[in-house]
């Protein structure tokens, strides 16, 4: 099977943020997306800026292709400004965590008159209902198709470093879970989902494709819903490692560190370079600790089995990277996931709030509303 991929300018840029819809009184998760995509159906008449998910609590907004994260964010902002009033006047306000505090999956309306919803949940069943769950997909363009699985596999050695700043999901249908990202091993459970394979060519994941086609798992290769995964459409490598994010700011600087890792790689491999890996054993424990320990993970560096605290090596890695940041103009971006690890992830701040109000979670939806208007700067 031939899978054609489109070459795109290097490191231009693309985000996809889902967010969810609550009800304004009581936090719970309110079905209010088709609604507002009716009202809002002009955003897409020049391309995809606002669609549906999986279900009918969720709106994602997708940015065009730009050049800079300052951009990107810009246009994220444009589009959720328009969404504000129309949640609003449906007695709805807007959230993103990996997961929500307290709502039940139960309780939740699968997207109607969508064939490939119905078909994965008429797939996977009890795991695929439990999918109320959200996240942020970030995709950078690669020039040249031979530079897509040297650079997807050189970065799942950062994956436990984007699991844990965006770490977001803690709680499980009110019940505290002991897990930063509940999420990133709720997803996986989809045949589908999780880890990608480390091919070493092009023609070996053209091989993949072909037999999970072939074989029904899969119509084409955009349901692979790998962690990081090509995506030969637009021309990009596409990570959707991360929780849900609560912030533009946060945003901002996770999308910065994606773009300046990939850039850099880019620069690596066209001045000869081959870009270090690590064995899929510890990609894998990588991201259980991440999953499990946030930011408090002792992630293994490298295939040596070196191990370090992950949030001393990203201070390392956000200096190593400053030459690629200053190149592409995100350099305030990229300095600014220190403001992560000094106010805490997002898993870290909601189990805060929680505490300090006697394990009430309604709190923590009010917390995830109030930041996602007013940024990090928001009062606990």
């Amino acid at each position: 099977m031939q899978i054609d991929f489109t070459s795109s300018e290097r490191s231009t840029l693309g985000v996809e943020w889902e967010l969810a819809l609550v009800d304004h009184e009581s936090g719970e998760l309110a079905p209010r997306a088709p609604q507002i995509l009716a009202d809002l159906a002009h955003l897409n008449e020049d391309g995809d800026r606002l669609t549906n998910e999986l279900l009918t609590n969720t709106v994602e907004v997708v940015t065009g292709v730009h050049h800079r994260v300052a951009g990107a964010v810009d246009d994220l902002r444009a589009t959720i400004d328009q969404v504000r009033g129309p949640a609003a006047a449906l007695g709805a306000d807007l959230i993103c965590a990996g997961t929500h505090p307290y709502s039940r999956y139960v309780d939740q309306e699968v997207t109607p008159d969508k064939e490939r919803y119905a078909t994965l949940i008429d797939r996977t069943r009890w795991w695929g209902r439990q999918m109320m769950i959200w996240g942020v997909h970030v995709h950078v363009g690669i020039d040249s198709r031979d530079k897509v699985l040297p650079i997807m596999n050189g970065m799942l050695t950062y994956l436990p470093h984007f699991q844990a700043l965006t770490a977001s999901s803690p709680f499980w249908v009110g019940e505290e879970t002991g897990y930063a990202s509940n999420r990133a091993l709720m997803f996986q459970q989809l045949p589908t989902a999780g880890l990608p394979p480390q091919f070493e060519t092009w023609s070996e994941y053209e091989a993949m494709v072909a037999d999970l086609t072939h074989t029904g798992v899969i119509d084409d290769h955009s349901e692979l819903r790998w962690d990081l995964r090509p995506s030969p459409r637009w021309g990009t490598l596409e990570s959707r490692v991360f929780d849900g994010i609560a912030t533009t700011d946060e945003v901002a600087a996770v999308t910065a560190l994606v773009q300046c890792l990939v850039d850099d790689m880019s620069d690596r491999l066209d001045h000869g370079e081959t870009l270090p890996s690590m064995q899929p054993w510890f990609v894998r424990e990588n991201k259980w600790r991440a999953a499990r320990y946030g930011m408090d993970a002792i992630v293994i560096q490298n295939a040596a089995g070196d191990e370090r605290l992950v949030t001393d090596d990203l201070r390392d890695l956000v200096t190593t990277l400053e030459p690629a940041a200053d190149r592409l103009g995100c350099l305030d971006e990229l300095h600014s996931l220190a403001s992560i690890t000094d106010r805490g992830a997002s898993y870290q701040r909601q189990l805060a709030v929680a505490a300090a109000h006697g394990g009430d979670l309604r709190p923590v939806v009010a917390s995830l509303v109030r930041e996602f208007d007013e940024g990090l700067s928001a009062d606990l």
